[in-house]
């Protein structure tokens, strides 16, 4: 009898041995980093890296800021990108700030994306960490599919969204999700994603509040590219504060595993 009670601990502790391996397994899965910046060298950011978007006319939400590359707008210095939003008139436009993207320099398809941030107050504000498919200039939106890693609002404080945009499933009607941090605005925090050929997972700080399961029927199983903004007021920030004179997301680190 006694014998039998080790058989059955032992294999009960073995049991939980093999539970926690593959629980060590999926949390490592994407552990190659395959792509990053690290925003170690001041002055512009990497032009090996880094596009630039140019303009303004709304970027399709009646956004109010012309982007542009100027350094008073998006400038590495002290280990951090710095992509600033100005009340200033610009060329028609009331606010500048900058749009910058790996398109045409990196993308991946599937892995895991580590963003380190922190977003600006100031109602009207609208920051975001966020990634399109390759083939939007073919494939259009929402049919290239849309994964925001990040967005935050001035007038909704330290509440995180994370959304997924494709077709039946866009614009006010995306499968998106909501996730209430301490100290958004005033601290760094990690913005992840996880994204397998079956699911898609968004967090922050290593805590999942997004999950969507992946399936050939929805435009993720293909290459994306990263995009990070600063956008003022449109239809998602709403309308700005005229004391919102400056507005900064600071960006220590983008890293990509697979």
């Amino acid at each position: 009898m006694l014998k039998g009670k080790n058989y059955q601990s032992s294999t009960i502790i073995l049991f939980i041995l093999l539970l926690l391996q593959q629980s060590s397994f999926a949390q490592t899965k994407y552990n190659k980093l395959i792509w990053a910046d690290e925003f170690n060298d001041n002055g512009a950011p990497d032009s090996s890296k880094w596009n630039y978007e140019l303009g303004a006319g709304g970027w399709g939400n009646n956004e109010l800021e012309y982007y542009t590359s100027r350094p008073q707008n998006v400038i590495v210095k002290n280990g951090m990108l710095h992509i600033t939003a100005l009340k200033e008139n610009y060329k028609g436009s009331g606010y500048t700030s900058a749009r910058i993207l790996t398109k045409g320099k990196f993308s991946f398809k599937y892995g895991r994306v580590e963003v380190r941030a922190k977003v600006p107050s100031g109602v009207g504000t609208w920051p975001a960490i966020w990634m399109l498919g390759s083939n939007i200039d073919s494939a259009n939106w929402p049919a290239a599919g849309e994964i925001d890693i990040m967005e935050h609002l001035g007038r909704d404080l330290n509440n995180i969204y994370g959304t997924l945009h494709y077709p039946g499933h866009f614009g006010g009607n995306a499968n998106g999700k909501t996730l209430m941090i301490k100290n958004a605005t005033t601290q760094f925090h990690i913005y992840g994603l996880e994204w397998s050929p079956k699911e898609i997972k968004i967090s922050v700080d290593g805590k999942v509040y997004q999950t969507v399961q992946n399936s050939p029927d929805i435009p993720f199983n293909h290459n994306f590219f990263i995009i990070l903004n600063m956008a003022m007021g449109g239809n998602f920030g709403g309308p700005v504060d005229p004391k919102v004179t400056k507005a900064t997301m600071e960006i220590d680190y983008v890293r990509v595993y697979q």
